[in-house]
């Protein structure tokens, strides 16, 4: 190879790099796979504060919270099986199990949270519906919701009275489900002993609140969306208290991130003067712009404003909106600099690389922003076949004015 060629090739790097590390094993489809399961965590501990702990005020968006915890739990492996590049391959986590594999193990993991946890509450809360709807409703959608409901017609006091037991049963075990389901992703990185940027015991647990973080302003986005939709207006009991538990979350999940940060400055290392050259070179327009400035911070006063400043109720939509739109740019930024940025200095902590999102290609924009939208379109279809509001007016009841 040309001497000239080398030096063009070597351009991009500070210090020695071994020559396998000049591609990125893991790019944005696998960014995408941690913030996908994160809000599928989120949403589903946001629908268990009313189904568990009877948070009244969360009622209208208790069942807009399953829904969209299902459709991205759906989409949420995808990325990771594209990833692959022979999608089939990911069976073999069931065909041939091995239990020393994170990976392999979280495949029954999922399987428990979509087949027993998810798809069994909603049924169980939905039933009743699902049965009025079957009769009803005409043509080809009276065989569709007949076959939902799996032959259990029953509309007695008592057979209501066991679909709510048996979907708060559910609940109550799919809220450690939830955190395995996300916890997992953390324990995969922080695991990983070889790579100082990943090894830490806080890794699952800071994974696992900005999980519920981000899961939680997804919801509250998708609730206020779908209202200006349906020109139905927003409850604001409902959002002031997710606003809340927003808050407190948030509170939790950046104390969490500055521990972990404090505890690797406590340690010194060897590995830190890389990891402070990484984060003030490579990763300061994401980690200290991105994440911790317009994501973390930011949204925090947002949140603190719009809750408990003196603002007219159309004041506090537009700071809750603002404020979940810059949620989610903090923590995908979160998963982008723990993904690449993990990826971005040599094993041999003596150089720094780079890397660029393509547009086009498997590990491509295009078919990340794709993914995203997926989940999107996936709810849409699931709000059309069951409806959260069916229910709406005995909720306008039930819910005490704030």
């Amino acid at each position: 190879m040309e001497p000239t060629l080398v030096l063009a090739l070597l351009e991009p790097f500070n210090g020695y790099i071994y020559p396998n590390e000049y591609f990125l094993q893991w790019e944005l489809l696998i960014v995408l796979y941690p913030y996908l399961t994160g809000l599928v965590a989120g949403a589903f501990i946001l629908a268990s504060l009313e189904r568990v702990f009877h948070v009244k005020a969360l009622l209208p968006v208790y069942r807009l919270a399953l829904l969209s915890a299902l459709a991205f739990l759906i989409a949420a492996p995808l990325p990771l099986m594209a990833h692959l590049g022979h999608p089939e391959r990911a069976l073999e986590m069931l065909v041939t199990p091995h239990t020393a594999s994170a990976m392999a193990m979280f495949g029954f993991v999922y399987a428990w949270y979509l087949l027993v946890v998810l798809l069994l509450e909603i049924w169980f809360d939905y039933r009743a519906d699902i049965v009025n709807l079957s009769n009803s409703k005409t043509g080809l959608m009276k065989y569709v919701y007949k076959i939902l409901t799996l032959g259990a017609t029953d509309l007695s006091p008592e057979a209501l009275q066991f679909d709510e037991k048996a979907g708060r049963l559910i609940t109550i075990i799919g809220i450690p489900s939830a955190f395995m389901l996300h916890g997992y992703v953390g324990f995969i990185f922080g695991s990983i002993k070889a790579n100082p940027w990943w090894s830490s015991v806080l890794m699952p647990i800071v994974f696992l609140f900005s999980a519920i973080v981000s899961g939680m302003a997804a919801v509250l986005l998708i609730y206020m969306v779908a209202s200006w939709a349906r020109w139905k207006p927003i409850d604001m009991a409902c959002v002031n208290k997710l606003a809340e538990f927003l808050l407190y979350a948030m509170l939790v999940d950046f104390t969490l991130e500055i521990l972990d940060f404090i505890h690797r400055l406590y340690e010194s290392e060897e590995s830190i003067h890389i990891l402070s050259q990484l984060i003030s070179d490579r990763l300061f327009i994401s980690l200290i712009i991105s994440q911790v400035l317009i994501g973390g911070l930011l949204p925090l006063f947002g949140i603190l404003v719009g809750r408990y400043g003196k603002f007219p109720d159309e004041m506090r939509k537009m700071f809750y909106f603002l404020v979940g739109i810059l949620i989610q740019v903090g923590i995908f930024s979160m998963r982008w600099n723990v993904v690449i940025g993990g990826q971005m200095f040599s094993k041999s902590l003596r150089g720094l690389t780079t890397y660029k999102v393509h547009l086009m290609g498997i590990e491509g924009l295009l078919v990340s922003i794709g993914f995203l939208i997926l989940p999107l379109a996936v709810l849409f279809v699931l709000l059309r076949l069951l409806p959260p509001w069916l229910n709406e007016k005995s909720e306008e009841k039930a819910i005490p004015v704030a």
